[in-house]
């Protein structure tokens, strides 16, 4: 792949990136409070793009096509996890509202451990498995017919060392500890409009999901 054509892509790429969704919405939330959360966070959607990024390069993409209804029981399930997860956040800001606390005296309440933080951004990022068909519809018109193991890898390495690098920046500067500083009374509000959207989400995606079986 010529460096014109790989520059492109990665552009293609950053702009589906930066568009508002669960991802860049949960690193938003998780970092305000916490650096090292904030980039568990980001890990773990990488590593959930590892997964749909292969797939797509390996062509297993294809049998979402060819087979809609696993589409859409993923589609479900995945909606229902990120239901679930904004009503967590719903939940976490009700509390903070009622008990006008500081947000870093709470921290560990909040978001318990990195590890935690990982298992959510990776199961955030499956539970969308529109990603995949972003990921066919970006990838494949810069993949050749049959492409070499070599050229897989290199796209791999590539696209999740951009995502790596532009959610990690992101959840740095989210997280530095002047913008946390001034964001602490912002908390409950950021949970509160976090959890919202993924409610919003959940019911979007469980919607087409059901669609997808009639």
């Amino acid at each position: 792949m010529e460096l014109n054509q790989l520059a492109t892509l990665v552009t293609l790429y950053l702009a589906g990136m930066i568009t508002p969704g669960p991802d860049i919405f949960l690193v938003m939330r998780v970092a305000t409070k916490s650096r090292k959360h904030g980039l568990a966070t980001v890990a773990g959607i990488v590593t959930g793009l590892a997964v749909w990024v292969t797939l797509t390069v390996t062509g297993a993409s294809a049998l979402l096509t060819a087979y809609p209804s696993i589409l859409s029981a993923i589609q479900l399930l995945g909606g229902g996890w990120i239901g679930y997860m904004g009503v967590q956040m719903l939940r976490e800001a009700r509390k903070q509202f009622k008990a006008d606390a500081r947000i870093d005296l709470k921290l560990e309440g909040i978001l318990g451990t990195p590890w935690r933080s990982y298992r959510q951004g990776l199961l955030t990022n499956l539970a969308n498995p529109k990603a995949l068909l972003y990921f066919a519809a970006v990838i494949a018109p810069f993949l050749p017919p049959n492409p070499s193991l070599a050229l897989s890898v290199e796209l791999i390495a590539v696209l999740l060392f951009t995502a790596f690098v532009g959610f990690g920046l992101i959840a740095m500067a989210v997280g530095s500890k002047l913008l946390r500083t001034r964001m602490v009374k912002a908390g409950p509000y950021i949970d509160a409009v976090a959890g919202a959207f993924f409610v919003f989400a959940a019911i979007a995606l469980m919607i087409a999901g059901v669609r997808g079986f009639f």
